[in-house]
């Protein structure tokens, strides 16, 4: 099997585990979230890349779709959140050459922040997209006297916040705990 093949797998493997784990409810009051899967996402584009990261994060959306708890208003609004937004998770895997560099210098301080650094910006690409198709098609839901701007920033700026502190603090004992998860194995399979 090619090690590319091996690539493309793992990252099927592990946007389907992190659709399982959204799964998981975890939140914030009535109307806020955190995404319990993203942290499984985070480690995979940080693991693999910025392309793989892209497919994976995409996948990711898509599965959403498919197991019918995707929230679609319409075809585009569905497409810019689940497709686009869920895919520019991927962001995070600019950052693997660092981390893995990090991890080859055994340099713990310099792992925990370029995970941080890739995880904060994994986030905002993701949330950025929301908070644009807030405005646009959830707007109509603002509370009275909120413009439908301040309705989606602060609606996908809290989910934000939670999903990337949650996603940090797994990702950080992960690093200090095993940060080889970061690294592909170099084996004969091409892991």
């Amino acid at each position: 099997m090619s090690k590319n093949l091996n690539i493309w797998i793992e990252g099927t493997i592990l946007a389907a585990l992190a659709t399982v784990l959204s799964l998981v409810p975890f939140n914030i009051g009535p109307s806020f979230s955190v995404t319990v899967g993203a942290p499984v996402m985070m480690l995979y584009c940080l693991r693999r890349g910025l392309v793989p990261g892209f497919f994976a994060s995409f996948l990711w959306g898509v599965l959403h779709i498919l197991i019918g708890t995707a929230y679609i208003l319409t075809p585009l609004q569905g497409f810019i959140e689940y497709f686009i937004a869920f895919g520019f998770t991927g962001l995070a895997g600019f950052f693997t050459p660092k981390v893995q560099q990090a991890i080859a210098d055994q340099n713990q301080k310099a792992l925990v922040w370029q995970v941080t650094l890739g995880t904060i910006v994994g986030t905002v690409g993701r949330y950025f997209w929301h908070t644009i198709a807030g405005y646009y098609f959830w707007g109509a839901y603002a509370p009275a006297g909120w413009s439908a701007w301040f309705y989606s920033i602060v609606m996908n700026g809290v989910s934000a916040l939670a999903t990337g502190a949650f996603t940090i603090m797994v990702l950080a004992v992960i690093a200090k705990t095993n940060p080889q998860l970061f690294v592909p194995k170099k084996s004969v399979r091409g892991y």
